[in-house]
């Protein structure tokens, strides 16, 4: 019996502290949450890039993807939220054509060979124009018959020595990207 007198008069302090005069306790609403959303979410050619693969490689933090198909050529642009330039675009067509053909109409006038990436591959840089900076272009026929290319666009004030640099960190992306994938 003592028992549930002690616990009734527990609950009347309880109660009692509970009035309809006191204050309510004002609640900060919560803080927003910042979601990575990976790139392949956007489709096309953007399911065969990792922002953190890319981030590993070039140094440099992405977060904005977007894709684009027409025909047989899938497209993907990424960007950093805050800024339209620098961006890394790659573009994947299916395509017949074999490593003569390759050489002779694809890889473009004063472009480096490759060696390791696909059946052929170049690598240039082209100098900044049109309100963009110098672009650094890596470019390979896939073993599956697919033409595959990065280009990396740089800023307006970006060094072209700084750009040709970045085609070796292209190459190393390029040789992860799974063109089977798409």
């Amino acid at each position: 019996m003592r028992g549930r007198i002690v616990v009734a008069g527990l609950a009347g302090l309880l109660v009692s502290g509970c009035a309809a005069d006191a204050e309510p306790v004002a609640v900060p609403p919560p803080a927003p949450i910042a979601v990575d959303v990976a790139a392949a979410s956007s489709g096309g050619a953007c399911r065969l890039l990792d922002f953190t693969v890319i981030e590993q490689l070039v140094k440099v933090r992405f977060d904005v993807a977007a894709a684009s198909e027409r025909g047989d050529t899938h497209t993907c642009v990424l960007r950093a939220e805050s800024a339209a330039l620098p961006e890394l675009t790659l573009t994947v067509t299916d395509t017949k054509i074999d490593k003569a053909t390759f050489g002779a109409d694809v890889v473009p006038d004063k472009a480096a060979k490759v060696t390791g990436l696909g059946q052929q591959a170049y690598r240039r840089t082209v100098a900044a124009a049109g309100g963009r900076g110098p672009v650094a272009e890596v470019g390979w026929l896939a073993t599956e018959g697919r033409l595959a290319e990065l280009s990396w666009t740089g800023a307006r004030d970006a060094e072209r020595s700084a750009v040709e640099k970045l085609t070796a960190d292209l190459i190393a992306l390029a040789k992860k990207v799974n063109t089977r994938a798409l």
